[in-house]
């Protein structure tokens, strides 16, 4: 009782923010007031086919049973605030937010059936040491809740620290990812359907070099999931 007391005290007094527009929430809301969560350019009220839009990107590069990505990116609009917060401003907590809105946005389409395990894409243990945490593993948490799907965070390792993608074309993103992930024991994969979670797809580069690792285990299915599309 004390406990709730001193939430809504310190909530009247230091009201958390909408990470968008800045507005202060309703004790309803996290991270996204009602306003902007419904004005997010979502990629299924975008696109006649949203899911073959994303799907059609991994198109003759690897098998992958689907793939989805919540909203639409662009640099510089209000709502390329919500992955800088997440990945560069320590809220992490709103990546496992916005991972449940994405799951509850594609559960209508059953998009998760058959899925067995959620795999977000890994940080190299230098980068996640310097950021703290990994986004993918918190926007694959929101997801696992939603869904009850189990994540692991173990199975795949990243043994290269690539610089930063932002500037490289379309090739050299692909060429700089290369060899950079590894499956720690296969047999834990085989057999299995796996969501592949990372915060944003642009290139596909660093999706597409994590999952071809993983399809190595015999029977493995890829699918997957980014919060962001650009």
């Amino acid at each position: 009782m004390k406990h709730n007391i001193l939430d809504s005290f310190i909530r009247l007094c230091f009201p958390p923010c909408c990470i968008v527009c800045g507005n202060a929430l309703a004790a309803s809301e996290e991270c996204l007031c009602m306003q902007c969560l419904q004005e997010l350019p979502k990629i299924r009220n975008m696109f006649p086919d949203a899911a073959q839009e994303i799907e059609k990107r991994f198109w003759g590069k690897l098998p992958i049973e689907k793939a989805a990505s919540y909203f639409h990116y662009a640099k510089g609009s209000n709502f390329d605030k919500i992955l800088f917060e997440i990945k560069y401003h320590g809220r992490k907590e709103a990546g496992k937010v916005m991972g449940r809105h994405a799951a509850h946005n594609l559960l209508p389409d059953g998009f998760f059936e058959g899925i067995d395990l959620v795999i977000p894409v890994p940080l190299h243990p230098a980068r996640l040491k310097q950021r703290g945490y990994n986004q993918s593993e918190w926007i694959a948490r929101g997801i696992s809740e939603v869904t009850q799907i189990p994540v692991n965070t173990d199975a795949v390792y990243r043994i290269g620290n690539n610089s930063t993608q932002t500037k490289k074309s379309a090739w050299e993103r692909l060429e700089a990812v290369q060899g950079i992930f590894a499956v720690r024991n296969e047999e834990d994969l085989e057999g299995k359907h796996i969501l592949l979670v990372d915060d944003v797809l642009t290139t596909g580069a660093t999706l597409l070099s994590c999952a071809s690792e993983i399809i190595k285990a015999k029977g493995t299915r890829i699918s997957m999931l980014t919060l962001a599309a650009v």
